[in-house]
């Protein structure tokens, strides 16, 4: 270093407030810093906390709902612009798997898996994991936008049709498709209040109701088990509230062991462990088993977590929650958990932004190809987007083709007549009224 540059390093200083700031810790004693270090641990858990609880507040300004007997007259559409900020910006990596594990519960009933076994659907991995990401893609896309979008309708639509030859012949029982809504309505706010930082407020879970309730109605669910079926619900918590009475009856009386719950719960679980190294996959294996309950345990069979790992997840997601809650500030708007592209492409299909199975409708671009989850799929010896040719759809989904490879091009007629039927019953308005 010549002189000249050994000089300007020596008596350069930075200009205005971080030269103030600059000086100010230079002159500090160890007992300032300390100070100063106890301030900033006071006040920035103090700002997060702030800070956290401003989006709940704006949704209760946004939709005001001061009362009970207010929240009767709550639209589908605020009902999923609410549950919108709930899955995607406040809580989206717990209500994702709740609706996971929604779909997952339902194997503990006999009736339920025996069928599902009896499709092949998980008869080899191939098959599972496409059932898996297909089933994530439709309830997705009925979820992510509006109740009157053309996504949405026609994702309740490929759903009816796939369902309906199981239906009209009585293979599906109705019950089994209300007990499966209800899950879907009750296990996001069963896991947001048991493992998030805050529990959903009455709102939230009124928004929750109406817009499960209204779905169900899309689906031409039966209430007829439910006590107010006949003189009609007052709002989305009623509703719940009944679902949740007829669910836990539902569950004594038809969740028991099955060797066919096993089954297709052992399938499930291997796909929900496909991204952990083989030497870790007994750790996965033992946490769904803790996610679950003494009686869901006993219909699919599974042993109790060893008390280490219980310990171990119970810490793991307590400390969760405390971090989320004191450290963690909010999600931005354009960090939000958006799960498929917004536009067609030029095979007017659209791709799921991510992937945790096998890489099915995922566009295979630069980032997705050598990015850090390609890299961590790529050690772990698994298939990247675009590998195998078009076996994973690298061009997208088309939502009228969701599903098995034997049903792809079929129920076009059924499907242009339920977007036609849900185009007139789906407005977005009080499903109550």
């Amino acid at each position: 270093m010549d002189n000249t540059t050994k000089y300007l390093v020596e008596t350069w200083q930075p200009p205005g407030l971080l030269s103030q700031a600059t000086q100010i810790i230079k002159d500090a004693t160890l007992r300032q810093i300390l100070s100063y270090v106890l301030v900033g641990l006071i006040a920035y858990p103090t700002i997060v906390s702030l800070l956290r609880f401003r989006r709940l507040k704006k949704l209760h300004e946004k939709y005001h709902y001061p009362t009970r007997e207010s929240m009767a007259k709550m639209t589908d559409n605020e009902a999923w612009e609410i549950q919108k900020a709930v899955s995607e910006l406040e809580f989206p990596f717990m209500y994702i798997k709740a609706l996971q594990f929604a779909l997952f519960r339902t194997y503990g009933i006999p009736t339920i898996s025996s069928l599902l076994a009896g499709t092949g659907q998980f008869s080899n991995p191939r098959h599972s994991l496409k059932r898996y990401v297909d089933t994530s893609v439709l309830i997705g896309e009925f979820v992510a936008y509006a109740p009157t979008s053309d996504r949405s309708q026609s994702a309740i639509a490929r759903v009816n049709f796939l369902h309906s030859g199981y239906r009209s012949t009585g293979k599906i029982l109705e019950d089994d498709m209300l007990y499966t809504l209800s899950l879907f309505a009750l296990e996001p706010i069963r896991f947001i209040d048991t493992y998030e930082w805050r529990k959903l407020s009455e709102l939230e879970q009124c928004a929750l109701g109406t817009y499960w309730k209204s779905l169900g109605d899309a689906m031409q669910i039966s209430y007829a088990a439910l006590p107010s079926y006949k003189t009609g619900f007052r709002d989305g918590l009623h509703w719940l509230e009944e679902m949740d009475v007829w669910r836990k009856a539902y569950e004594k009386e038809k969740m028991v062991p099955n060797a066919k719950n096993k089954y297709t719960a052992d399938q499930t679980t291997a796909i929900l462990v496909y991204m952990l190294p083989s030497k870790l996959k007994h750790v996965g294996y033992n946490f769904v088993s803790f996610m679950m309950d003494d009686r869901l345990r006993r219909a699919m069979m599974y042993e109790p977590p060893a008390a280490l790992y219980a310990n171990v997840f119970s810490a793991a997601l307590a400390l969760r929650k405390f971090f989320l809650r004191y450290l963690a500030l909010p999600r931005p708007y354009f960090l939000r958990a958006a799960k498929f592209s917004e536009h067609q492409n030029e095979y007017g299909r659209f791709f799921t932004t991510e992937w945790d199975a096998a890489p099915y409708y995922v566009k295979p671009t630069f980032w997705n190809r050598w990015g850090p989850t390609a890299w961590l799929t790529w050690v772990l010896g698994l298939p990247l987007p675009g590998d195998e040719g078009d076996k994973y759809y690298p061009q997208g989904y088309h939502i009228p083709d969701v599903g098995p490879k034997y049903q792809e091009g079929k129920g076009r007629e059924y499907l242009e007549v339920t977007r036609d039927r849900l185009h007139k019953e789906r407005t977005g308005k009080c499903p109550f009224h």
